[in-house]
């Protein structure tokens, strides 16, 4: 069996990059460890090709040479895995769609014509899609309520991957979340169980990365990495061993709940493991929304005192916001912008809400008559709002533009890089040292020419690179790296403003139509 595996495109988003990616050359942030991790569990004597659409388009031999087309797709991927399922259609192909997209809501590729629909976690629907095909049949939907134990799970297929292209490598060590905050289907997908796999078999995974050349950063895709903290120190234990043996060939980043600034113990393992980042749900500072969301791990002590342990402690911290929550006062964003700044946190990822399909908040906004049909549901940070909310859709979308204006201004985000980098706790772990490649010196020349010189944001570039030199000498590499981010912010804040205005103009203006109608 010849299996085309096809990723299809992510519209811009704020994890995008595309600017900073151009800098070093290359294509995209992250692999698609979904896809790679089916190839694993497929049978191995098929035979595999995989293109990720956002380094190339699919050629007409892979089309050709392929027996069945298997894609998987996150939610604000839909229009272009809808696209590439009827260009599969017209060549007569046999069409497999999973992930997460499909397994909220699998009607809506029924209606695009594929053939099998292979459901929640593939450890158990893929061996029942596997055996319907060898049995000739040319249709079905595979599905399970069953959370599988991830220790089965083998080692993803990082060989089809064109590594070159990727910024960053994905590993995966726990699946679920612990937590049951009402707007999030990660324990809708995956269950409020936290799954690990063994230390062993992450370390595996690493091995199998360094045996291919990689040397760059390794993503921990975990939508909550410290859900199991036992599990997670032991891993954290052995993978000291791993990197300091290896001379710290990755660095590291993942995602975790604000409660790990309650635990030293865990953060130190992480900085000695050569973790640099961690990305926070913070959501909002106002107690009385997380209450409502159910997001009480937040409540319990100071956001400010809890980010600022993370980044005394080597962390650099990364954090989610939300506005348009039920109840929410005037000026949320006027808040979000005091806290992100107060608590020096460098990139702030900031969204309306929206109700997800299946989550807690999708069934009560349902049982409300809140919810818009028709809205745009490839969700990201340039859709607005998909329910009636509690106040002005109008009053809430100005605010969104104008927190990203302000978050990324130039001036106001390279002054946050710099009171973070100026507490951020010193690196432990020792890298074997190394000679800049010519891209990385190409790049560090273009933000150095275009922030430190053509800009007027020299001033501050130069102030604050020769500050965190004298006063933090050893993060002063990482500092720089979150200066170039400051490219990609300067273009995506434009993007939102327009695209969000553009969206406001057409919700107002069929709002005036139907109160005309009325």
């Amino acid at each position: 069996m010849r299996a085309l595996l096809i990723y299809p495109i992510f519209p811009p988003t704020f994890w995008s990059y595309d600017k900073i990616l151009e800098l070093v050359d290359r294509k995209v942030l992250l692999p698609p460890l979904g896809l790679i991790t089916v190839a694993s569990i497929l049978p191995q004597e098929w035979d595999f090709k995989l293109v990720d659409r956002n380094i190339r388009a699919v050629t007409e031999e892979e089309w050709q040479w392929a027996d069945i087309v298997i894609f998987s797709a996150m939610i604000v991927q839909k229009y272009d895995l809808i696209e590439q399922i009827k260009e599969a259609k017209r060549r007569g192909k046999s069409v497999a769609v999973g992930g997460p997209y499909a397994t909220s809501v699998p009607h809506e590729l029924q209606e695009s014509g594929v053939n099998f629909l292979v459901l929640d976690e593939g450890e158990i629907t893929l061996p029942m899609f596997v055996e319907a095909v060898e049995k000739g049949e040319t249709q079905g939907v595979f599905r399970t309520t069953e959370k599988p134990a991830v220790t089965t799970t083998p080692i993803p297929r990082y060989d089809l991957l064109e590594l070159d292209a990727y910024d960053s490598m994905s590993v995966q060590f726990s699946r679920g979340c612990p937590f049951q905050c009402e707007f999030c289907d990660i324990i809708v997908l995956y269950g409020r169980k936290p799954r690990t796999k063994t230390p062993e078999q992450l370390l595996k995974e690493l091995d199998y990365l360094y045996e291919l050349g990689w040397r760059r950063a390794v993503f921990m895709v975990d939508d909550n990495f410290i859900g199991n903290k036992r599990n997670v120190k032991l891993l954290l234990k052995e993978l000291k061993i791993w990197q300091e043996n290896h001379q710290y060939p990755f660095h590291f980043n993942t995602e975790a709940s604000v409660d790990l600034a309650d635990d030293e113990e865990l953060m130190q393992l992480m900085v000695d493991c050569y973790f640099d980042a961690v990305f926070l749900g913070i959501e909002t500072p106002d107690e009385d929304s997380l209450q409502l969301t159910k997001k009480f791990q937040n409540t319990r002590s100071s956001l400010v005192d809890a980010v600022d342990k993370i980044i005394r402690t080597g962390l650099r911290p990364m954090a989610g916001f939300i506005i348009g929550f039920d109840g929410e006062k005037k000026d949320a964003a006027t808040r979000i912008i005091n806290f992100v700044e107060q608590s020096a946190i460098p990139t702030a990822m900031f969204g309306m809400l929206q109700a997800l399909p299946n989550t807690a908040l999708w069934y009560r906004l349902e049982k409300e008559g809140r919810l818009l049909e028709n809205t745009r549901q490839d969700i990201n940070q340039t859709t607005l709002i998909n329910f009636i909310p509690t106040r002005s859709v109008e009053d809430i979308a100005k605010e969104y533009i104008e927190t990203f204006w302000q978050l990324y201004d130039p001036h106001v985000y390279l002054d946050r890089v710099y009171r973070c980098f100026l507490k951020l706790g010193k690196p432990t772990a020792k890298p074997a040292p190394k000679l800049p490649s010519f891209v990385d010196l190409k790049a560090l020349a273009i933000v150095i020419w275009r922030q430190g010189i053509k800009r007027d944001t020299r001033g501050k570039f130069w102030h604050h690179l020769f500050s965190i030199i004298k006063h933090n000498p050893a993060v002063w590499e990482h500092y720089l790296t979150m200066c170039a981010h400051n490219e990609h912010f300067l273009e995506y804040r434009q993007i939102v403003k327009e695209q969000i205005e553009a969206q406001l103009e057409e919700y107002l203006k069929l709002d005036r139509e139907l109160l005309v109608a009325c």
